[in-house]
């Protein structure tokens, strides 16, 4: 497996669904991109790593590295690993010197927590081959948004644009929703596929 280290790019707000953020990823010697959506307060402890700012009392992910450093084991590195329907998944690579130890994660997790640690993020060249845009199309894009493929974009969600989606979009969508942990959302999308059952 090819790894392509990753450096962070931007974060920013997503314009198309209130209370989510873009954070994308750019292969450090290439063109491509990863753009993954991810909610506010992954994106509060991602934003609070970047620009050093300590927090009054130890978020989420302070928490996860005293713990680390507590047991005496250390973050190696952050592998963004698969993109499956539309969704991103990453592993927490750990050791304590001697075993190391892979640990699934959500990808705003494993950045924040890398970030913490000041470990390099890594993904594969079949994800970059899947999901990855070039610095091309986003300068064809007059809207960021644009350039995250449908099969990856959040969608807003109401009962009438459900309608228009096939069977194979509404799971994947739902599958999204759960991911994120948008129970409203799929909620909404539960009940049209039930619909149609």
């Amino acid at each position: 497996m090819e790894k392509i280290k990753l450096e962070i790019i931007s974060l920013y707000p997503n314009q198309s669904q209130t209370g989510t953020f873009a954070l994308v990823l750019g292969e450090e010697f290439g063109n491509r991109r990863l753009v993954i959506f991810i909610g506010i307060f992954e994106a509060q402890a991602i934003a609070i790593e970047m620009e050093r700012i300590t927090p009054n009392r130890p978020m989420t992910h302070d928490l996860f590295k005293s713990f680390a450093r507590a047991f005496d084991f250390t973050v190696e590195e952050i592998l963004i690993s698969d993109f499956r329907e539309g969704i991103y998944y990453a592993k927490v690579i750990c050791t304590d010197g001697i075993r190391q130890k892979s640990i699934d994660s959500r990808p705003s997790d494993a950045v924040a927590i890398g970030l913490r640690f000041q470990v390099p993020i890594y993904t594969t060249s079949q994800v970059l081959s899947e999901a990855g845009i070039t610095t091309e199309e986003a300068k064809a894009a007059d809207d960021p948004q644009e350039l995250i493929t449908s099969s990856s974009r959040p969608q807003k969600v109401n009962k009438d644009s459900l309608k228009d989606l096939n069977l194979d979009e509404l799971n994947n969508l739902l599958s999204q929703a759960l991911a994120n942990e948008e129970y409203e959302k799929a909620a909404k999308i539960r009940d049209e596929i039930s619909k149609r059952n």
